[in-house]
């Protein structure tokens, strides 16, 4: 049954530095009606991810649309059509989009992607981070066997499965780096990480080098860039040795998911067929409610959490 009315999240102001609760508000708007060509969906599951950090600025580098004041917020989300008049779905199809941060969602057929409800053992996991883990891992650092990896943010929705992936690869030592004793333990103990190093628990370098003493494996992947999305002048600049570039012929390279989209339908078939076996898991956190959604972003942002952050509708 529809509901006549739902709730959408809206942005209230532009952040002036961290995220907080008071730049949201949930409001009560009607169900939309459909009109031919286009779809109603009732979302189930959204996820949220540090680039709505930087969306709610007003400018950004990110090829994506700022969120406006006093509009909904958009994102990943999962759900269930409940009409759909003059399209080739039908009521009851599971599928994906870029319209979360509301209970109902209307949006044109060609924007709503059909998913199979058979394949994942639980919806929220094609809200997962994976395809950009597995872009870092086989195309940026292009790992092979044997390799010794090194994951920044080895806790975050990205890192939590490319230490997996990783080790999928046949990478025979994966390094992950945290900023808590608690995360670092349970990527040891839970996600297969061999070692981690600990931000603020002593240089990094020092710590590598007591995890790695055989060296990382010198292809660098750059798959995101949190310490600028979150930085009040929007800038973070990290200082590079040349030299060290050239002698030791190390490759730095930025990839980002937009230009590498077909491996979102192979990440989804291999993370099914881990999650089935056992072999790959998903960790996340999962806050129930659309009114938590605000409160979930600002906890990714402040670090609260290990892996994905969901929210159930």
């Amino acid at each position: 049954m529809t509901h006549r009315t739902h709730r959408e999240v809206r942005l209230t102001a532009r952040p002036q530095g961290p995220v907080t609760d008071d730049l949201f508000e949930v409001v009560t708007v009607p169900v939309p009606e459909p009109a031919p060509g286009q779809v109603l969906v009732r979302n189930t599951h959204m996820g949220v991810a540090a680039v709505m950090r930087t969306l709610m600025d007003e400018h950004s580098d990110v090829p994506m649309p700022a969120y406006g004041i006093g509009a909904p917020l958009h994102g990943s989300a999962v759900g269930e059509v409940v009409a759909a008049p003059g399209t080739d779905l039908s009521p009851g199809d599971l599928v994906e989009h870029r319209l979360g941060w509301r209970e109902y969602a209307l949006l044109d057929a060609a924007e709503a992607h059909r998913l199979d409800p058979a394949l994942m053992p639980d919806p929220a996991a094609y809200l997962s981070q994976g395809p950009t883990a597995l872009m870092g891992v086989a195309r940026g650092a292009e790992v092979r066997p044997g390799d010794t990896v090194f994951v920044t943010g080895a806790a975050g929705g990205v890192g939590s499965l490319a230490g997996q992936i990783a080790r999928r690869y046949g990478a025979t030592r994966v390094i992950g780096s945290t900023g808590s004793r608690q995360k670092a333990d349970r990527l040891i103990g839970e996600l297969g990480y061999d070692a981690v190093v600990l931000r603020g628990a002593g240089p990094i370098e020092e710590q590598l080098r007591k995890a790695a003493p055989e060296g990382i494996d010198a292809r660098l992947a750059v798959v995101g860039a949190l310490a600028t999305q979150l930085s009040p002048g929007g800038r973070s600049t990290t200082e590079i040795d040349t030299l060290s570039l050239l002698s030791r012929g190390i490759t730095l390279r930025g990839v980002a998911l937009y230009d590498h989209l077909d491996l979102i339908p192979e990440w989804h078939r291999m993370f099914a067929e881990g999650l089935r076996d056992g072999t790959l898991t998903f960790p996340h956190a999962r806050l129930q409610g659309i009114e938590q959604a605000p409160r979930a972003l600002r906890e990714l942002t402040e670090g609260r959490h290990l892996g994905a952050v969901v929210v159930e509708l």
